[in-house]
């Protein structure tokens, strides 16, 4: 059933939605009794000319909540103790403007257009927004029930589709981090969503791969390489009518899989009711599978991989991406000097390898 949407205004202006399973919980009713200032406005947006990137400088972000204690945890539901970004005192699932963003709509004047002739400036113009799974401060995702999230997949698919109708938006980004290794503020069960005003450099290099694959051959970079792997089947981790979970022959991570519809869609909105219910299962059974690698929970990366706004957008193939840099029970694989610096991986663990051990849990 798809969850009742309805959204209120925090104190400082920020934009809140319930997504409720229950439509009768009436928990847009109550208000945000604190008395928060503004909201900072939109971060700067610098040019490098050596890579043909933009670099988000946002120093309002330097001041963020870092692991504050259960008791005064932001994202659990207000109580009489602590009140909270979340006014109710219960949620399924909800979504707010992320009290520091790295991109907003909130642009402020700026005289300054360049750093040198080189380095042109313009405003972070974007939205960024924090996605909670459950008001149980204790759980994880893994630990939810399909319901809830195919719930939280309605709630992606959602914000995806009205992020990606504002003018300024380039692309769209929901993911989860999870654990402290990874770099996580909040212990509570949460992810993110980045509306970016420029494609990110990754998925400018796919839309370049992407593009010289259809000029060659006329079909889409990405449904060949899930049917091939589908074919090879030897890193296959697990499958059902309408997904296929798999480790990539050229994985990065010490521990990767990409999660993909058998059908081209450009982003979370275009998935069908079926395909929505299908998904949870089998991401369930993935995490599960990561946290029984090394017996205890794994920190992950979770990226979901939606097709650009604009020019490209044909090209696009929604996919998730789970990845972990733990590489065994007490080791972690760090960016050294060939990945942090030259963008060039060296991966500890041999992918056919992974997925056999991701198959035996």
């Amino acid at each position: 059933m798809t969850p009742t949407r309805s959204a209120v205004q925090l104190s400082d202006g920020r934009e809140l939605i319930y997504f409720d399973e229950d439509p009768g919980s009436g928990r847009s009713g109550y208000p945000d009794t604190r008395q928060l200032p503004p909201p900072p406005p939109a971060s700067q947006l610098r040019y490098d000319p050596l890579t043909d990137e933009w670099i988000a400088i946002a120093a309002h972000r330097n001041t963020r909540t870092f692991l504050p204690p259960s008791d005064a945890c932001p994202l659990c539901p207000t109580t009489e103790r602590f009140a909270s970004e979340i006014p109710a005192p219960s949620y399924d699932v909800v979504v707010f403007e992320n009290q520091f963003p790295s991109f907003s709509d909130r642009i402020v004047p700026d005289e300054l257009t360049q750093v040198t002739d080189m380095v042109p400036v313009r405003p972070g113009h974007g939205r960024c927004e924090v996605v909670c799974f459950t008001s149980d401060h204790d759980s994880a995702f893994g630990s939810l029930p399909p319901a809830r999230v195919r719930t939280v997949i309605d709630a992606l698919a959602d914000r995806t589709a009205e992020l990606s109708a504002l003018p300024e938006v380039a692309q769209v980004f929901p993911f989860e981090n999870r654990g402290v290794e990874i770099g996580v503020t909040l212990h509570h069960p949460h992810g993110q969503i980045y509306a970016y005003p420029t494609v990110t450099p990754k998925t400018a290099a796919y839309l370049r791969a992407a593009k010289r694959h259809f000029e060659k051959t006329g079909r889409n970079l990405y449904a060949d390489v899930l049917a091939a792997e589908q074919e090879a089947k030897v890193r296959v981790v697990a499958s059902n009518e309408h997904w296929t979970a798999y480790v990539p022959a050229a994985a990065r991570w010490p521990f990767e899989v990409h999660l993909a519809p058998h059908r081209q869609v450009p982003d979370l909105p275009a998935l069908t009711d079926a395909e929505r219910d299908a998904f949870g299962p089998l991401y369930l059974d993935l995490l599960r599978r990561f946290d029984g690698l090394f017996g205890k929970p794994m920190p992950y990366i979770s990226a979901w991989h939606q097709a650009v706004t604009g020019e490209g957008r044909e090209l696009g193939y929604l996919h998730l991406e789970l990845f972990s840099i733990r590489r065994a029970a007490d080791k972690l694989k760090f960016l050294a000097g060939s990945e942090s610096a030259m963008g060039a991986f060296v991966n500890d663990i041999v992918p056919e390898a992974a997925a056999q051990r991701l198959r035996d849990i």
